[in-house]
């Protein structure tokens, strides 16, 4: 009896190592984007990345601290001070309004004919309305996190919009979006090195020959 509940012990012990192993390795996976969207977030607006979580162990959802940062710079204001103001209810549009901005400060122009959501909505609007008009637009928080998440990521990394609002639409997570395109700048990056080494290389060879 003895043998057998050790081996029960050691078998179960033995699963919950596993699984506990795949879990951790889950985490660490998530964790990579996760601090790589933020690190992206430090860059753009150039602020530590201390500061980027600071604004998270406040309880603002990861894609929405680049609205703290954006908003806070158009303010000119600290971004705790955005934070206390969303923190006490006000939507994304009302702390823009507060300040007296426009929601024309989210608008980057993109060339997509036919757009679904969840850019629709807000890019019909800036479409079909006059410019004068554009201040009077009702955008919900997801409206204005959608927007500047667009915005960032394009700049950030000399991105097309276009994909964004493709990937977007597919419903991927701004986190997931960010890898992408952080993968996709720096994998040309590094071929375009690979293959001027190689031309560098080559070249080299070539003037080591003699002409007979």
């Amino acid at each position: 009896m003895r043998i057998v509940f050790l081996l029960l012990s050691l078998l179960c012990v033995s699963w919950v190592s596993t699984a506990y192993a795949g879990f951790d390795l889950g985490i660490s996976v998530g964790d990579e984007g996760i601090r790589g969207f933020h690190l992206a977030i430090g860059d753009y607006y150039r602020v530590p990345e201390r500061e980027v979580l600071v604004v998270r162990e406040r309880r603002i959802p990861d894609e929405e601290i680049p609205v703290v940062f954006f908003l806070a710079s158009r303010a000119r204001v600290a971004p705790s001070t955005i934070i206390d103001l969303r923190l006490s209810g006000r939507s994304w549009l009302d702390i823009t309004l507060h300040y007296g901005l426009s929601p024309e400060i989210f608008y980057i122009p993109v060339d997509i004919k036919k757009m679904g959501p969840p850019y629709g909505k807000a890019y019909g609007y800036y479409k079909n309305k006059p410019k004068k008009e554009w201040k009077k637009m009702k955008f919900s928080d997801g409206d204005v996190v959608d927007l500047v998440n667009l915005k960032f990521i394009s700049e950030h990394y000399k991105y097309s919009p276009e994909k964004v609002i493709q990937m977007r639409g597919e419903g991927k997570k701004f986190v997931s979006i960010n890898d992408t395109a952080y993968k996709e700048k720096h994998g040309s990056k590094e071929k375009s090195k690979e293959k001027f080494d190689a031309d560098k290389e080559k070249h080299g060879k070539g003037r080591g020959k003699k002409n007979h």
